[in-house]
């Protein structure tokens, strides 16, 4: 029915979704250019994100407008990113993290809301899971194989649903329960808008973290060779080729940067240069 929940959440929110997409942050993951620091930073996001909506949900679970939404077995992510915070951090890892700006103002709304207005909880509910199920699960392959990832799943625990079977039949149940609430048209129009507000919330965070990322330094693959840096077509560089299991050598140009930044071939370089400088400077006189 286009009066369901359900269906007004997937209308009402096309838009934004195809916004978020297309931030530059998510665009680049999808290809593959994703920086291990920067990914960090990302789970580091998504930690306090859900470690708060979590705690909401926790305390309105048995309210009747989000009740029927509750499924931490299945879904709740705080303890998979726990996992992930390990891995890339350490034991220590509370420590070497923190909660950025754009974040903060999205962990703030969480808890507002399910304080005080805990039926639009259901939106940001929706917002995250709903897409954790779906084009989370490209994002998780992505990462494993552009940051060489384990295949035994450390670093994207977070993308791993032990407790969801099927993933389409679990989400046919959630908009099943999302459409059983008893809410009204305002409540539903509120929801909706609401859930808008959480896509912008996570825009703010992919652009932050694009910012982040233009500053990060090259990252260096096996044998000291940087990431492809993705200008121009990806598949008529040989090393890219090679990556995907094909002939091709490893790209002449980054192998001759990478050989230019060993010492000795740094010093003979400073030699010739200083041969060829006296010899231009003999040639002058």
């Amino acid at each position: 029915s286009p009066t369901d929940l359900s269906e007004l959440l997937k209308d009402g929110t096309k838009e934004s979704h195809d916004r978020a997409e297309n931030t530059q942050f998510v665009k680049d993951f999808l290809k593959g250019r994703i920086k291990k620091e920067l990914f960090k930073l990302a789970t580091v996001a998504l930690y306090f994100t859900y470690s708060a909506l979590e705690e909401e949900m926790d305390r309105n679970k048995d309210n009747p407008v989000f009740a029927p939404l509750y499924f931490p077995l299945e879904l709740h992510r705080k303890e998979a990113l726990i996992k992930d915070m390990k891995y890339f951090y350490g034991e220590d890892w509370k420590e070497k993290i923190q909660c950025s700006e754009a974040t903060q103002h999205y962990v703030d709304r969480i808890h507002h809301v399910g304080q005080h207005e805990p039926e639009l909880l259901v939106a940001h509910a929706y917002t995250r899971y709903m897409g954790d199920l779906s084009g989370g699960q490209v994002l998780k392959k992505v990462a494993q194989r552009a940051l060489k990832l384990p295949s035994t799943d450390e670093g994207i625990q977070f993308y791993v649903f032990e407790n969801v079977s099927n993933a389409q039949q679990f989400k046919q149940l959630y908009r099943a329960r999302l459409n059983a609430l008893d809410l009204d048209k305002s409540c539903k129009e509120r929801i909706v808008e609401e859930a808008n507000r959480a896509f912008r919330f996570n825009m703010q965070v992919f652009d932050e973290l694009d910012k982040i990322g233009k500053s990060l330094t090259e990252e260096a693959q096996e044998g000291g060779l940087p990431v492809h840096d993705g200008r121009g077509d990806l598949r008529k560089c040989p090393y890219y080729a090679d990556k995907l299991g094909k002939a091709a050598p490893g790209c002449p140009y980054h192998a001759a940067m990478a050989m230019a930044k060993q010492p000795l071939v740094q010093l003979i370089l400073a030699a010739c240069v200083a041969v060829a400088a006296g010899a231009a400077a003999w040639y002058m006189m």
